[in-house]
C-alpha cells in the first residue's frame, strides 16, 4: 500500500497549529519570573504577576507600601479585598513578581480592533489575564487562556495588547502568526 505524503496542511490544521505554538508560547511567559532591575519606591502604581496555580498569567494592579528588605515588596491591591471583604488586601510579594504599569493603549488602538492570534490581556476577576484572540463573533472577541484551558468571549473595551517590561521599556510581543 502507497503512503501519500501530505504536504500542505488544510486551514483547520494550520489554526490548530497556530494554536498549539501560541500557547506554548503564552505558557513560557507566564510561568517565568520577570527580570526587572527597577527598584520602586513608596506609591509606585505597579501590578502583581500571580503565582498561584489557578492566577497563573494574571495581573493586579497595586501601590507599593514599602520595600521589605532586598527582594521583597508590600504592596496594597486596588481590586483584591481581605477575606472578610472589609478593606483592600495588602500583602508582601517577591520583587520578580512586580512589574511597572503598562502604557494606556486607547491612544495606538487600531481602528479595526484586534486580529486572530493577538496576544491581549483581559481585564476580567479583578486583573488582567494573558490569552490570545482565537475568533471572534459579532462584537465580541473569544480570547484562549493557555494557562487555565478557557475560551471566552468578551467586548472589546476590557482588552489590551499584552506586553512585557524588558531592559527598562515596553515591548509588543510581535503576532508571528498571522493569518
Amino acid at each position: 500500500m502507497a503512503r501519500t505524503k501530505v504536504t500542505k496542511k488544510n486551514p483547520e490544521q494550520r489554526h490548530q497549529l497556530r494554536m498549539e505554538m501560541l500557547s506554548k508560547s503564552i505558557k513560557s511567559i507566564a510561568f517565568k519570573k520577570q527580570q526587572i532591575k527597577k527598584k520602586f519606591q513608596k506609591g509606585d502604581e505597579v501590578e502583581v504577576a500571580s503565582q498561584q496555580d489557578d492566577f497563573i498569567g494574571s495581573y493586579y494592579a497595586a501601590t507599593i507600601v514599602s520595600a521589605v528588605g532586598p527582594y521583597h515588596y508590600r504592596v496594597k491591591y486596588k481590586t483584591l479585598l481581605t477575606d472578610d471583604e472589609s478593606e483592600l488586601l495588602e500583602e508582601v510579594v517577591t520583587k520578580g513578581e512586580v512589574r511597572p504599569v503598562p502604557p494606556n493603549q486607547r491612544e495606538t488602538m487600531p481602528e479595526n480592533g484586534f486580529r486572530l492570534y493577538d496576544k491581549v490581556d483581559v481585564f476580567a476577576n479583578d486583573g488582567w489575564w494573558f490569552g490570545f484572540i482565537s475568533g471572534k463573533t459579532g462584537e465580541e472577541y473569544y480570547v484562549n487562556f493557555p494557562t487555565t484551558g478557557d475560551n471566552i468571549a468578551y467586548p472589546p473595551h476590557v482588552l489590551r495588547f499584552h506586553q512585557e517590561w524588558s531592559n527598562g521599556k515596553w515591548m509588543s510581543l510581535p503576532n508571528t502568526m498571522k493569518e
